[in-house]
């Protein structure tokens, strides 16, 4: 089998890649729709990831030779997956892998966030610091603060123990079906304003895609209010950059703290400006031993379909 993978990997994935496959690694920059075109018809079998542009229309040519996409990640919504069905591709992503190190990033955010840590970096680097005084740079206190939970899956429930177990922090969360077996104290809220209203910091964790794009928008912000802290580690088209750049601008919202964006990597002049938005290049799986683990989960779906099991994963 010819397998493409459309990113460069880290040197143990890399190993275990190439003893498995004939195999080529593209660079650090995504396929556009033509490019995820022709790959469908170079290869048997791709490892494709956030940005790569696998629309309907890259499905839609004649003489499509590609038959497994093994998905380099938990987020899938750069893949169209009626397209793919429909061509008679099937799809795996990566879960599990990826949870711990993105709620690790979640924690991140949070902290610097409140504590408006990204704040007073940029004062010291611009040699703008006076020294310490009693008033200045006054965050909100992590410790015994709601924090209110978009989407109690795998990674909120990870957020959810470290936010509890490790600061005192009350749960509530929103979530599209009832949640049952937690293992930590947390109120589910019947309705996402509701739990925006009820938190001192929203944590978005819902996966990406047309039933969730723009689930956070003025009306939500809103809701959280003058004194709350929204942080996104899912996608960034779940939030309504607009909004989020208005709210943080006038002061409806404290502050923000992002790993993700609308456009990435395009972030608007606007909110590089904010002060009070703390920004993150995309880090959420950014450890060796995670991004490992995810090209190890791929292949392993790859080589199930390869010998005829049934992949862990499918998604389709």
């Amino acid at each position: 089998m010819k397998l493409l993978v459309t990113r460069p990997m880290t040197e143990r994935a890399t190993k275990s890649i190439e003893a498995r496959f004939q195999v080529d690694f593209r660079d650090n920059t995504a396929l556009d729709e033509a490019g995820a075109a022709r790959a469908l018809r170079d290869y048997d079998a791709i490892i494709p990831t956030l940005g790569d542009a696998f629309t309907q229309a890259a499905f839609a040519g004649d003489g499509v030779r590609c038959k497994f996409l093994a998905n380099f990640g938990a987020g899938f919504n750069h893949i169209d997956i009626e397209a793919a069905r429909a061509a008679g591709i099937s799809v795996t992503n990566t879960p599990d892998v990826v949870t711990e190190p993105t709620a690790d990033i979640a924690m991140t955010l949070i902290l610097m966030a409140m504590r408006r840590a990204s704040e007073g970096e940029r004062i010291l680097r611009a040699g703008q610091w006076q020294g310490w005084n009693p008033t200045q740079l006054l965050g909100s206190q992590v410790a015994g603060a709601t924090v209110g939970i978009v989407g109690m899956g795998r990674i909120g429930k990870a957020i959810a123990r470290r936010c509890h177990l490790g600061f005192g922090m009350r749960v509530v969360f929103h979530n599209r079906s009832t949640v049952s077996a937690l293992d930590i104290p947390a109120r589910q809220m019947p309705g996402l304003n509701e739990m925006m209203q009820e938190c001192d910091v929203a944590v978005i964790a819902v996966p990406g895609g047309a039933g969730t794009r723009h689930m956070i928008g003025a009306e939500q912000l809103q809701a959280l209010g003058p004194r709350g802290v929204l942080v996104n580690i899912a996608r960034g088209d779940i939030v309504h950059e607009a909004a989020l750049i208005d709210a943080l601008v006038t002061g409806q919202i404290a502050g923000a703290g992002l790993d993700v964006y609308e456009h990435e990597p395009v972030v608007p002049q606007a909110l590089l400006d904010a002060p009070n938005a703390t920004l993150l290049p995309h880090l959420g799986t950014a450890t060796e031993p995670a991004r490992t683990a995810m090209a190890q989960r791929a292949l392993d779906n790859l080589l199930a379909f390869v010998e005829g099991r049934p992949p862990r994963d499918l998604v389709n």
